[in-house]
């Protein structure tokens, strides 16, 4: 990665940045401060992973994808440079997510953002974002995914994150595992970085909505409101319009960063925080897509999400019938998620999605499901389907207006179902729906 860089005259030194790594809530925590800082006048670069329906939500600038030309143009510019290391001997034949991060630094270089966030892909220590001299340092917090890659207990996960520690540069971190704090001490003490920590050095709760309830770009759902305490200053009356308490967290992290950054000379008005909050959207994190009955598309793809979603679907949502539309990766701990899910839904929807190679079949899906339907005595419905469409076509068969359905196990069924409803609103939606 630093080879293709230098090739392309190194256009991450000309990035101001804020790294972001963790487990989960790394590209809610990412998006947030982009909008943050957009909301007060600056141009800010956004790096996120993976897509929902195009390629080009991976990069963008003040919420704005790259136009067509613009792509054609960097990537014309970056394969002279990918076709001169290929014909070399040493092997440096940059993958498609390098080609991607290279891609987004050249944009961002192009542009003269005058922020980028960057949220690692996989990891953080081997990460191809793990090149640029930062301005804060985030690892949000550690779980187990990956773990074939990252390590198979938390200190060793952890271990791969702090990777992305630099010498003096600031960390904030909302892990809470004492195993994972402790690495993260040792890192930030052997890098002489300060390290900041949820619950120590900075917190959020939860306060009382003051006046009339502030309505999320997003959802159209009214927003929670934090009050965050950091080193530098109390911030009253944070809305969160994404939903779940998990988000609670990771709003008063990407706040806790922003108010140091405020603290090093750079303006953002309260106000225009705030605003940057309402304002922002997320695709398919915990996405209310329809009111009527409410259908809700979600990521979740490791057991830390899914239980962040059962929590957030019993907290915010009063339908008793719930209908669960399924699909998910070879690589994840399905067993773990199904655990989790299924005692929360009557009807369980399984499909496979159309997109990706590496999910698993529908049939060995229903053989894992059944086994742990036994393993826990769960007596769900269980109904197959071949397809996104023919499980959307059920859930609605079996639906009333008593009833959510909710969507998740992997981002590949999140995007395929979101574009099949939101791409055919005025026929598959009912009113009401967002």
């Amino acid at each position: 990665m630093q080879e293709l860089l230098e090739r392309l005259g190194n256009p991450q030194t000309r990035v101001p940045t804020i790294h972001v790594a963790g487990t989960k809530g790394k590209g809610s925590t990412s998006v947030m401060m982009a909008e943050m800082l957009s909301a007060a006048g600056y141009r800010v670069g956004l790096f996120t992973s993976p897509h929902v329906t195009r390629y080009e939500e991976r990069i963008l600038v003040n919420g704005q994808q790259l136009e067509p030309e613009e792509l054609v143009e960097l990537v014309t510019e970056l394969s002279e440079v990918v076709a001169q290391l290929d014909q070399e001997s040493n092997g440096l034949s940059p993958t498609f997510f390098e080609l991607t991060t290279a891609l987004a630094w050249m944009q961002f270089a192009r542009r003269q953002v005058d922020f980028a966030v960057m949220e690692v892909g996989l990891g953080g220590r081997l990460d191809s974002t793990n090149v640029c001299a930062p301005l804060a340092t985030v690892i949000t917090n550690i779980s187990y995914d990956h773990t074939a890659l990252l390590g198979n207990t938390i200190e060793q996960i952890t271990r791969e994150k702090a990777g992305i520690i630099k010498p003096g540069i600031p960390v904030f971190s909302g892990v809470t595992q004492p195993e994972a704090i402790a690495v993260l001490e040792e890192f930030s003490r052997e890098k002489q970085a300060p390290l900041y920590l949820l619950h120590r050095d900075f917190s959020g709760e939860q306060q009382a909505v003051a006046g009339e309830p502030v309505l999320a770009a997003g959802s159209g759902l009214p927003c929670q409101q934090i009050q965050v305490k950091t080193p530098w200053s109390v911030l009253e009356q944070i809305p969160v319009s994404l939903l779940g308490t998990h988000q609670e967290i990771n709003a008063t992290l990407a706040v806790t960063v922003l108010d140091y950054l405020r603290h090093q000379g750079t303006e953002v008005p309260l106000e225009q925080l705030r605003k940057g909050m309402i304002d922002l959207k997320w695709p398919a994190r915990i996405e209310v897509v329809q009111k009527q009955p409410p259908v809700v598309l979600d990521t979740a793809h490791n057991g830390a999400s899914i239980e962040a979603l059962v929590e957030t679907l019993a907290a915010g949502f009063s339908e008793p019938d719930r209908v669960l539309i399924f699909a998910v990766t070879r690589d994840k701990d399905v067993k773990e998620m199904l655990r989790t899910l299924l005692p929360h839904f009557q009807t369980v929807i399984l499909t496979q999605y159309l997109s990706n190679p590496r999910r698993i079949p529908v049939e060995e899906l229903h053989e894992i499901t059944r086994e742990i339907q036994r393993e826990i005595g769960n007596e769900s419905d269980l109904l197959v389907t071949t397809s996104p469409e023919a499980a959307w076509l059920r859930a609605r068969s079996e639906s009333t207006e008593k009833t959510l359905i909710c969507v998740t196990g992997s981002f590949f069924i999140a995007a395929e179902m979101r574009e099949l409803l939101l791409g055919t609103t005025d026929e598959v939606l009912m009113s009401g729906s967002c």
